[in-house]
């Protein structure tokens, strides 16, 4: 029994010993499996052979970017205020790109400041639209540090718009203005003004000019040069025209200045001197305003055309004196009720010699319009809304500017004041 015992003891002993060499290999295996997990493995591209690890090289500045970018209003914050909420800052960097556009990719322009401290728009923003703002920043040693937000804009309760002239693709005379006439009284002027361009082809300075609160005419200095192609953008939407009144109208209105048309009525010589592109065509006798109801002087605009209209004394303060149902080739000179039309009732004679109307200027005509001999059928045929008629040596005052379109009686200095 010890005998045995004792043989086989040794043979324990060096089972153990066997065992031991397995064992530290394993460790040793699975420390190299570290080391190499953390070291990365050259050989995989995963180093450079100097120690470098998966941060990046020896030395490589790792810090995140100290700039802080601040969009407002907040990030997914709605019922935002079209004009003054949108803001943009940086603080302990600069501004290096700000890009905010609407979810149909329509970009909203703006400017970072000298300092590159701040972004602001240059133009308000829609109403009821959800905006993208993007950001980018950098610090004092390059590093950006970026910021993306979104957010919406309100959705007004009362709106207001423009109703113009002239229409989209007409063509006009040349004293033709681009008139707007707001359904709201605007106490904004200044903000509705910016949102409204209008550029001509060949360029030419234009100016807005108000009548009250709720109309703007833009003109040039002089009569549109003929051929001269003017664009009239709208971007109304979002425009806080009145407290709480906000616009709903983007749209944009060509049209196209004709050839120049001037003609000149001398009320004291009963004549009208059609003048086309600087020849005169013909000179037509007329009868204008009897001496208890002259014709305005001034420079007056063709704003309306009827082959035949109707005329009532009594829309324009003169009671029952006159109610005349088929006045023949009417041309509106102002709101008040000036025209320039045929007269198929006055004796031919008073044509040329005597002044015997309520203040229009009239011309020999037919009843019903359909005689294109007559003095009235060639003037109408020939005429253009836009095209200037100015009166001269009436016993009469000047026309008002904003009775009817015509600014063209207020100086420059005065129109762009």
């Amino acid at each position: 029994m010890n005998g045995q015992h004792i043989s086989g003891a040794p043979k324990r002993a060096a089972g153990r010993r066997r065992g031991t060499p397995g064992l530290l290999a394993l460790l040793l295996g699975a420390l190299l499996l570290l080391v190499s997990a953390c070291g990365g493995d050259d050989s995989a591209g995963g180093g450079d052979g100097k120690g470098k690890g998966a941060a990046g090289k020896a030395g490589e500045d790792t810090k995140a970017s100290a700039a802080v970018v601040t969009v407002a209003p907040k990030d997914g914050a709605d019922s935002v205020a079209t004009s003054g909420a949108l803001k943009v800052s940086a603080a302990q960097g600069k501004l290096t790109a700000v890009a905010v556009a609407d979810t149909k990719g329509n970009a909203v322009a703006g400017k970072i400041s000298a300092d590159g401290s701040a972004w602001t728009p240059d133009q308000h923003l829609a109403s009821a639209t959800k905006y993208k703002v993007h950001a980018v920043a950098k610090d004092t040693d390059g590093r950006e540090s970026a910021k993306d937000t979104t957010f919406t804009t309100l959705v007004p309760k009362n709106t207001f718009i423009g109703t113009y002239a002239p229409e989209d693709g007409d063509t006009v005379g040349v004293g033709m203005p681009v008139s707007i006439n707001f359904s709201r009284g605007i106490t904004n002027p200044q903000a509705v003004e910016k949102a409204i361009k209008v550029t001509a082809e060949p360029s030419v300075p234009v100016e807005g000019h108000w009548f009250g609160n709720d109309r703007l005419d833009f003109r040039p200095e002089k009569y549109w040069a003929p051929g001269t192609k003017v664009t009239v953008k709208f971007n109304l939407d979002g425009v806080e025209g009145r407290p709480g009144v906000y616009g709903k109208q983007t749209r944009t209105v060509k049209f196209t200045v004709g050839r120049s048309q001037v003609s000149t009525v001398d009320a004291a010589a009963h004549t009208m001197t059609v003048v086309r592109d600087g020849k005169t065509l013909r000179t037509i006798p007329i009868s204008a305003g009897a001496p208890a109801n002259t014709t305005y002087n001034g420079q007056m605009v063709i704003s309306e055309k009827y082959q035949v209209t109707r005329m009532n004394g009594a829309t324009v303060g003169f009671g029952g004196e006159y109610d005349i149902k088929d006045v023949p080739h009417a041309m509106r000179l102002s709101s008040s009720g000036t025209f320039l039309h045929g007269n198929y009732w006055g004796d031919p004679s008073v044509f040329g010699n005597t002044n015997t109307s309520h203040g229009c200027v009239g011309l020999r005509d037919a009843r019903g319009a359909g005689d294109p001999s007559t003095p009235a059928a060639w003037f109408y045929d020939r005429s253009l809304i836009g095209d200037v008629v100015i009166v001269k040596n009436s016993k009469d005052k000047q026309i008002q500017p904003d009775n009817g379109l015509n600014g063209w009686n207020m100086s420059w200095a005065e129109w762009t004041k």
